[in-house]
């Protein structure tokens, strides 16, 4: 080995160089590979979104990395992973937003799954059939960003954003109403109820109903709203009515507002009162009630709390209870009605009455004695025969016994009489009293004997009579045939009946002559025709007495 390296080393030796490691071509392919997934990864960490949760009821329609998030139609964001709550109540979806959709996450930002739904408003959602369900968003307002956000179960009625306005209607009930009702004006639909919920006091509900634009702009300060739901059917003197805004009321309810003459123009407000129809919503204001008592001796079958309260024809109030009382003293019992009397319903009338100086309930009660003293008395008449409805009617009677009124019993108590429909009660007893008393029985066993005696009088008609009298008519027709032949122009009887009537002719001239002669001279029946006797017109021709009575 060191002789070889000797020689190498030797004068004349040939030197070998050798070069340097080189990098190999074939190593930039992966190197180029890993900057690009480098960069990619980059650049998908500088894009990415916030990341939020969604809470739903069940993931029904939602799956994981092809769930798509979309607002106004784009797409924003996808469902990463879904799990199950600790408790097992509700689903967590996790979804990641696009970097330009990081405005969306705000606290009142509200999310809802896409899917298709029937309804009485129609069909929503068709689309997802084929593209599958996707998570809707309806942009917040808030200024705070949130991460984790509570899904809504059935989609938003109002978007934000959309033009139009919201009210707030108060109402005693929901009646049959619901998110999605129909709103009209005119009988056009304008808007939709939003949403309902009960008061905190638990005694009246909130309604949300929301007014496209432009129709908001018919909405006045003195709008009034009323349950248009269902159909409103009346019968009165005037006929039966029936009234109904549309098809769709009947099914999903409705509500319609009208604004009076008086008051277009006035701003709108935010709240109003929901009426439960539409008499009631276009009424004037009531102003304050005045509760009155009032004593019945009888029964009040057919009177409800809600009917009618009159003063001469004109419905003033109603009635808001019905009570039983006792007296111990002739044990008896009577029938208390509270009614509730809005003075502001009698219109102009008021600006007779004396003002209010001073207490207004005891100069309330003054007036009151006073319209008492002069008949003022309340009755209980029928409004309807057909249902047997009643109404409570106050009015002056010309025969009314005086009474005493206290202007310091509270409540007040106005008297009452006797209505009419209670002596119509008493002549309808009465008629069915003698009614009953009637031998109906008797009544009916004689009759079903005559009409069995009228059967066999009529068979015996049929049997004997009518062939007997066919035969008397065709006789009869037999003989008129025969006189009809005998009174021919050209029959025998025709002319010699001809003849006589001629003759008799003859002899009635010649009696006239005769009677004209002895009228002129009546000797004439002793002496003769005198010689210088006159001619005698007879007809169209002279006859002289000689000719017609010779010597």
């Amino acid at each position: 080995m060191n002789d070889t390296f000797e020689r190498m080393t030797e004068p004349g030796y040939p030197v070998v160089s050798r070069s340097g490691r080189r990098l190999s071509l074939v190593w930039l392919v992966p190197l180029v590979a890993a900057l690009i997934g480098l960069s990619m990864l980059v650049q998908a960490w500088l894009s990415a979104g916030p990341v939020i949760t969604i809470t739903f009821q069940t993931a029904a329609g939602l799956e994981v990395d092809k769930t798509p998030v979309k607002y106004k139609d784009v797409t924003v964001g996808t469902v990463s992973s879904i799990t199950l709550s600790d408790d097992g109540s509700h689903v967590i979806a996790t979804v990641a937003l696009l970097e330009s959709a990081e405005s969306l996450a705000r606290a009142d930002t509200r999310f809802w799954v896409v899917r298709p739904r029937i309804g009485l408003n129609g069909v929503s959602g068709i689309d997802t059939l084929l593209s599958g369900a996707y998570i809707g968003v309806d942009k917040g307002k808030s200024s705070q960003s949130n991460k984790a956000f509570a899904g809504l179960e059935t989609p938003p009625t109002v978007i934000n954003g959309a033009p139009g306005r919201s009210f707030v209607l108060h109402t005693d009930d929901l009646g049959s109403l619901y998110i999605g009702s129909p709103v009209y004006y005119r009988r056009i639909q304008v808007g939709h109820v939003a949403y309902s919920q009960l008061d905190p006091d638990g005694k009246h509900v909130s309604v949300q109903i929301f007014i496209d634009a432009p129709y908001d702009r018919f909405v006045a300060a003195g709008t009034r709203f009323w349950n248009a739901s269902g159909v409103d059917v009346s019968l009165d003197a005037k006929g039966l009515k029936l009234s109904t805004q549309s098809l769709t009321t009947l099914i999903a309810g409705g509500i319609a507002f009208a604004t009076p003459p008086d008051d277009v123009g006035a701003p709108a407000i935010t709240a109003y009162d929901l009426a439960k129809d539409q008499q009631s919503a276009m009424a004037p204001p009531d102003g304050p009630a005045r509760y009155i008592q009032l004593r019945f001796e009888k029964s009040l079958h057919g009177l409800s709390v809600g009917a009618s309260v009159e003063f001469s024809g004109l419905d003033i109030g109603r009635v808001v209870a019905i009570d039983l009382d006792y007296d111990p003293i002739g044990h008896r019992f009577f029938s208390v009605v509270g009614i509730e009397v809005y003075a502001q319903r009698m219109g102009s009338v008021l600006n007779k009455l004396p003002k209010p100086d001073g207490d207004p309930q005891r100069q309330a009660a003054q007036f009151l004695r006073g319209m008492v003293e002069h008949g003022l008395r309340a009755q209980v008449r029928s409004d309807n025969l057909l249902t047997g409805q009643l109404y409570v009617s106050l009015d002056f009677m010309p025969n009314a016994t005086p009474v005493t009124f206290d202007v310091d019993a509270r409540p007040l108590a106005v008297p009452t009489m006797d209505g009419g429909f209670d002596r119509l009660q008493e002549q309808v007893a009465s008629i069915v009293g003698k009614i009953d008393k009637m031998p109906l029985e008797a009544i009916g066993n004689n009759l079903n004997t005559t009409l069995v005696d009228l059967d066999q009088t009529l068979k015996q008609v049929n049997v004997q009579l009518l062939p007997a009298t066919t035969q008397t008519l065709q006789q009869a027709r037999q003989t008129f045939g025969v006189v009809q032949g005998m009174l021919a122009s050209d029959a025998p009887l025709q002319q010699n009946l001809g003849q006589t009537l001629q003759e008799v002719q003859r002899t009635a001239r010649s009696l006239r002559v005769l009677t004209d002669l002895l009228s002129r001279h009546p000797e004439a029946l002793l002496r003769g025709r005198p010689d210088d006797a006159p001619p005698v017109t007879s007809g169209s021709r002279s006859v002289s007495a000689s000719q017609e009575f010779p010597r």
